[in-house]
């Protein structure tokens, strides 16, 4: 079985190594080719919130959207970037007004 892979800090990422996944500490420049290095590794991704935020839409609308491999936003430790509002992701997909 293969390993997933954590794409955050390094606080979050010495957590996630301990529960037995691979870890990338990617700086701002690095994150977006981190993220295509991470899906062609493993089948579960996950994704630090502010590395999120580094990644950019363009790039980072694709891989959450693709069924393999599984791509997740998880929160930092610190709490400093806010994950995405799903509500609102999901009311803009099925074209419900608030």
């Amino acid at each position: 079985m293969v390993a997933p892979v954590y794409l955050g800090d390094e606080v979050g990422a010495a957590g996630y190594r301990l529960a037995g996944a691979r870890v990338r500490t990617p700086g701002a420049a690095e994150a977006a080719q981190a993220l295509a290095w991470a899906r062609e590794q493993a089948p579960l991704v996950l994704v630090s919130a502010a590395v999120a935020a580094q990644i950019g839409e363009a790039q980072l609308r694709p891989a959450l959207s693709a069924l393999a491999p599984l791509v997740l936003i998880v929160p930092d430790p610190q709490g400093e970037a806010p994950l995405p509002d799903l509500a609102a992701r999901l009311r803009g997909q099925l074209g419900i007004e608030a």
